[in-house]
């Protein structure tokens, strides 16, 4: 090598090792200089508690330390890029955001490229400059990193809590603590509850069941998705119309029945709307022809017939408790009417009243349980309430 390339490369060596020397002994100018200038230019910095405050400041100094040790040391490679995170707690994910990281990375950046002038050995302040901008940008990308992590640990966990509470809310169980898990979960309380059940998709997983709870937020205030081998479990919560808004995510479960359950108050009564739901999809065969969906108080007949006591004495105080406290025979010509196979002309005979009579008394019974005794289907319904009535409470 010629000798003039040998006393040039020898200056550039010379160059970078006093560059490094002078970046290390100004170690401590530029970590206080990042300090100030987080409280300068940050207000959300200003305004963290004081001990998220203490770890913010703490990942800025270790922020320079690990690039004065990275430029210092090159051989140990950029990956130690990922060091200026370790010191903080997993939690602080949770208080600063990844656009409010990438800032503190930003004004490290700005503080050495401010004091490069200053530290940098004389020709080297390009190098200084060139170096800290690759670093940040590999910082940059382990931040990402760092809070895809923290969203996939706590997304993680959320689905645990999750699938915990709705299994709850299946069982009855009426725990003080259920609040305060679904708090966690982001529920906000607002407004009245319905649990929707039905079956799931072939091979239903998290994606689909993200999906869905994507799909279902848009429409409602509150979700709780729960998945339980064939079988999804909805607890919908909000301001609105929600039994429309159980009916348009009918076609988001699989196939088969979605029953709707009655829709309660508030998240402690959740457990009697998922009940009633549950019993109509166990009940629901024996009305081939229901709707999809079908709200479960249509299916207090079927559901009776199982045996759910809820809906026997849904039936007693909608029906048979008003007609026999009403008077004026109405109990006696709905019986008579059901009696002789739903007709008006037998039911007058046996009354010995004309069958306009009867006609009118009927429509009195529709008026004051809501079910239509001239409709087939509300008829039936009318019928195993008679019988629910008739029979001795246990």
């Amino acid at each position: 090598m010629p000798t003039g390339e040998t006393n040039q490369t020898q200056h550039n060596v010379d160059g970078l090792e006093q560059n490094q020397q002078r970046v290390k002994e100004g170690a401590g100018l530029l970590t206080s200089a990042a300090l100030k200038k987080l409280d300068e230019d940050l207000p959300w910095y200003r305004a963290l508690p004081k001990d998220d405050r203490a770890w913010v400041g703490l990942v800025a100094q270790y922020g320079i330390s690990s690039f004065v040790s990275w430029f210092t040391n090159p051989q140990l490679g950029i990956q130690n890029a990922g060091e200026m995170f370790s010191a903080a707690p997993p939690d602080l994910t949770r208080s600063i955001s990844l656009q409010h990281t990438l800032q503190i990375v930003r004004c490290v950046v700005e503080v050495v490229e401010n004091y490069s002038d200053r530290l940098a050995a004389p020709g080297q302040e390009q190098h200084l400059k060139e170096a800290v901008l690759r670093y940040s940008r590999e910082v940059a990308f382990e931040a990402a990193e760092v809070y895809a992590r923290a969203a996939e640990v706590r997304g993680a966990w959320d689905a645990r809590l999750e699938a915990l509470v709705v299994d709850a809310i299946v069982r009855g169980d009426r725990d003080k603590t259920l609040r305060s898990r679904v708090s966690a979960l982001g529920w906000s309380g607002v407004g009245n509850v319905v649990v929707v059940v039905g079956s799931t998709t072939s091979q239903f997983d998290d994606l689909k069941a993200a999906d869905l709870r994507r799909a279902t937020r848009r429409i409602v205030q509150d979700v709780l998705v729960g998945i339980q081998g064939d079988r999804i479990v909805l607890v919908l919560g909000g301001d609105g119309d929600l039994f429309t808004a159980a009916q348009g995510l009918a076609q988001r479960f699989g196939p088969g029945p979605v029953i709707i359950g009655p829709i309660v108050s508030n998240l402690d009564d959740a457990p009697r709307s998922a009940s009633a739901a549950l019993a109509g999809l166990e009940a629901v065969a024996a009305w081939p022809n229901a709707p999809r969906p079908v709200a479960a108080d249509e299916l207090l007949p079927e559901r009776m017939l199982i045996g759910d006591p809820l809906a026997r004495s849904s039936l007693v105080a909608q029906a048979y408790t008003p007609l026999s406290q009403a008077g004026g025979a109405l109990l006696e010509t709905l019986s008579a009417y059901l009696g002789t196979g739903r007709s008006l002309e037998g039911a007058a005979r046996d009354l010995y009243v004309h069958p306009n009579t009867v006609r009118y008394r009927l429509r009195k019974v529709a008026e004051l349980t809501g079910w239509d005794p001239l409709d087939a289907r509300e008829s039936f319904v009318l019928q195993v309430a008679l019988a629910a009535g008739r029979l001795p409470i246990e």
